[in-house]
């Protein structure tokens, strides 16, 4: 199972390329050793960011309080003291997302180099293509953590709502060395996005496809949806899906292709709900369709509102009726 295989459903000149690729085992060689380190000192904090992130409470209660009784100076200090750790825990947060999207930039500058064809690149570098999938599962886990967390937002405008109070006062608050108002105002933006962590990786790749001017986009927008390709196939072949040794690499392979997905339609100018798109976006609806409904109602979201062409009207009707 090291290797990718050919899947023999269709032709490359229908549909693309369609792999199996072994997210569970790969293994980086040597070419891809330095990459693979890099990327991989970023992943590895990857689960604990979400364990942060699954635990956190808010502190609803103390700032209801604190604004309900705003002379009373015990509740003021309860509520700023039970937000300012909040605060640290949203900035380490913030401060992932910046070293998920340099991370996601040295894999695409690996897998999309000319001196092979996007295919050739997974073929031959499985274990960058699995990191690659593995920052965009941990990317929808996180956004769909989040969204369930109205805290959060609640929690940072009151922060900063009691720092501009007492900027007024002239007061010095020491939180203010670790999350200064040019850092607030960066981390409002990240999280008033319904989706921060995919908001980051399409930025990055849309960057990354600007500043490298010489690349050809198709080198990009080939990747992903050779990539969606691989996770469809996966997906809604028995045969495949019957190798996967846990049960969580299904729900990883549908968390993968819908972020890239959402990659794609973010860099490609014309998306990737077109006809002329080289996602199979009926076949990709349809195999998520076919899951479980609580497996897949926030993927199904996450195409809903967080891609750039689904109401284009070059967008068929039937996709979008399959996304109501």
């Amino acid at each position: 199972m090291g290797n990718l295989l050919k899947v023999l459903t269709c032709t490359e000149l229908e549909q693309g390329p369609n792999f199996f690729l072994d997210f569970e085992n790969a293994r980086p060689t040597d070419c891809e050793k330095e990459v693979w380190n890099q990327v991989n000192a970023v992943l590895q904090d990857s689960e604990s960011i979400l364990s942060g992130l699954q635990a956190y409470k808010g502190a609803g209660q103390e700032i209801r309080e604190a604004i309900q009784n705003p002379n009373d100076m015990l509740l003021q200090e309860r509520a700023w003291n039970s937000v300012c750790p909040l605060v640290i825990r949203l900035k380490k947060f913030y401060g992932f997302s910046l070293r998920l999207e340099k991370a996601l930039q040295s894999l695409l500058e690996s897998l999309t180099c000319p001196s092979h064809t996007p295919t050739q690149h997974l073929e031959k570098e499985q274990a960058l293509a699995k990191q690659f999938a593995e920052i965009l599962h941990f990317t929808l886990r996180f956004d769909e953590l989040k969204m369930r967390i109205p805290a959060i937002q609640n929690d940072f405008s009151y922060y900063r709502r009691t720092i501009s109070r007492n900027k007024i006062n002239n007061m010095n608050l020491d939180i203010e060395n670790e999350v200064n108002n040019e850092m607030a105002n960066r981390m409002s933006l990240f999280y008033a996005e319904a989706t921060p962590m995919l908001k980051t990786l399409s930025t990055a790749t849309t960057n990354f496809v600007s500043e490298n001017k010489t690349l050809p986009l198709e080198n990009t927008t080939d990747c992903l949806s050779t990539m969606a390709s691989v996770c469809k196939v996966m997906l809604e072949t028995p045969e495949y899906t019957s190798r996967f040794n846990s049960e969580d690499t299904l729900l990883f392979c549908m968390r993968v292709m819908v972020g890239v997905i959402i990659l794609y339609d973010h860099v490609h100018p014309a998306g990737a709900f077109t006809k002329s798109s080289k996602i199979d976006m009926k076949g990709c609806i349809k195999v998520l369709k076919d899951q479980p409904a609580d497996n897949v109602e926030g993927l199904l979201n996450a195409l809903k509102f967080t891609t750039k062409h689904l109401n284009d009207e070059t967008t068929p009707k039937a996709i979008r009726a399959m996304l109501q």
